[in-house]
């Protein structure tokens, strides 16, 4: 009987799991053999859009990070803080929780709202808003019915919770 470290993984396992072929072609490098089961779940985690930003990475590089106007470059510190004049700055944050929504939308996308207000409070800053950018899938789908009222009602109840944001559905079901 073999145990979980010992299970074999192929190109299909890392699908399964959310990586590509050419990903586990790199582990298989970058380990000199073959990854178990539990190390193939570690990098398809850590390289998950949630932990890595996989796929808007680069589209966050492209924001600038340099200027006379920039306090904290964004990834250095909890919060990007540009200087907006008059002795004022403003914190911005980017959150993907993707993957926690997809597997559980409410607690999902309320943790997401919250470390994005949890980095605007380390930074000395304040929310005043908040820009919650969704995308979702077939419209028709149940389970795409069901990701949208859970993300929605975990950004509203958690967001609202802090009095800085404001989270409404028009239905269009």
């Amino acid at each position: 009987m073999s145990t979980v470290t010992e299970q074999l993984t192929t190109v299909e396992t890392a699908k399964e799991l959310g990586l590509l072929p050419e990903e586990f072609d790199k582990i298989k490098e970058v380990l000199g053999r073959t990854p178990n089961f539990v190390e193939l779940s570690i990098y398809s985690v850590m390289w998950s859009e949630h932990c890595s930003y996989k796929n808007s990475i680069t589209w966050l590089k492209t924001l600038p990070k340099e200027g006379p106007h920039m306090l904290a470059k964004a990834g250095e510190e909890n919060a990007g803080l540009v200087d907006i004049g008059d002795g004022l700055g403003c914190a911005f944050k980017i959150e993907s929780h993707n993957h926690p929504s997809a597997l559980e939308p409410y607690q999902g996308a309320a943790t997401g709202v919250g470390g994005i207000n949890r980095d605007i409070f380390t930074m000395g800053a304040r929310p005043i808003a908040q820009l919650n950018s969704l995308r979702f899938g077939d419209i028709k789908l149940d389970k795409t019915k069901w990701l949208v009222k859970g993300v929605v009602k975990g950004i509203g109840d958690y967001g609202n919770a802090f009095g800085y944001s404001y989270c409404r559905w028009r239905s269009i079901f």
